[in-house]
């Protein structure tokens, strides 16, 4: 059982999956904003919160009995989002990423899954690439490999879009797989988790927008584990898609609501980062 350190929890959805994956346990959590630190509270309790990723040390988890095996984070992303200012990786939100990046070269997980938002991979516009760039380069200096992919929740069965890169890096002390070994992975079990739903009409032009991403220059030279298991899924079914779920029937009567909403609109979608744990299992068994 893995030992998770859990950075910008939010409600807590990369944990859900991950734990319900077998692999992982959740030892502590950094949260800055109160309601979602309510929300983990409730949800894991006895398990540390802390508050601020830019105060929290390995020097101090080792003072309070915390061991890490792997860390999991997405680190905010209204200074790369498309929908965000595009200040960059370097501004003061998208720019914490560098704080995550300190953690993991003061810790030395033997994993770290990383989620963000796609646009990741394409900016900045005058330079394209050099955001996601960023992130491998400071991953690498680190010593760490990273595979990664775009995986949309509506590829395992939500019924809204949420695309997002997702990274898994490994340390050196992690045997690499050999290329059989990702072929068996990606080929057998972790395809077979993937939900395939949805009308085969759609399967194409879903396939074709997966494609295009991953075969961005930036990204071709980079085989992930996940690769397959995203090509062999179709789209939840749908006719008309707004951009959110539809929150009403949760949120009428529900103290704090507006806050609830903004929690759900950044949280991860548990059933992938399950997805990504059971990947690890299979590639620890490979080893």
């Amino acid at each position: 059982m893995m030992r998770l350190l859990d950075l910008f929890s939010g409600i807590g959805g990369f944990s859900l999956g991950l734990e319900r994956s077998g692999a992982f346990k959740t030892v502590a959590f950094c949260e800055i904003e109160d309601y979602p630190r309510r929300v983990l509270a409730k949800r894991w309790p006895g398990v540390p919160i802390y508050d601020d990723i830019r105060t929290l040390t390995a020097e101090q988890l080792a003072s309070d009995g915390i061991r890490v095996d792997a860390i999991c984070g997405g680190f905010p992303c209204q200074d790369i989002s498309i929908a965000g200012s595009k200040a960059g990786i370097s501004a003061s939100r998208s720019g914490l990423w560098s704080e995550l990046s300190r953690l993991i070269g003061e810790i030395r997980p033997r994993y770290v899954i990383v989620e963000n938002v796609t646009n990741l991979l394409a900016g900045p516009s005058e330079r394209p690439g050099w955001w996601f760039g960023r992130v491998l380069g400071d991953l690498a200096s680190l010593g760490y490999n990273a595979e990664w992919h775009c995986i949309p929740a509506s590829s395992v069965g939500a019924e809204h879009d949420r695309d997002r890169v997702w990274i898994v890096a490994y340390s050196d002390e992690v045997r690499e797989l050999q290329p059989q070994g990702r072929e068996q992975v990606q080929r057998g079990r972790i395809s077979n988790r993937v939900e395939a739903v949805g009308p085969d009409t759609d399967q194409a032009r879903y396939k074709g927008r997966v494609q295009a991403r991953t075969d961005h220059p930036h990204v071709a030279r980079f085989q992930p584990w996940l690769r397959s298991a995203i090509n062999n899924a179709t789209p939840a079914s749908r006719e008309h898609w707004n951009h959110q779920p539809v929150l009403g029937r949760g949120v009428h009567g529900v103290p704090n609501r507006v806050d609830r909403i903004g929690a759900l609109g950044n949280s991860v979608y548990p059933k992938i980062t399950e997805m990504i744990g059971m990947s690890i299992i299979e590639a620890e068994k490979m080893k």
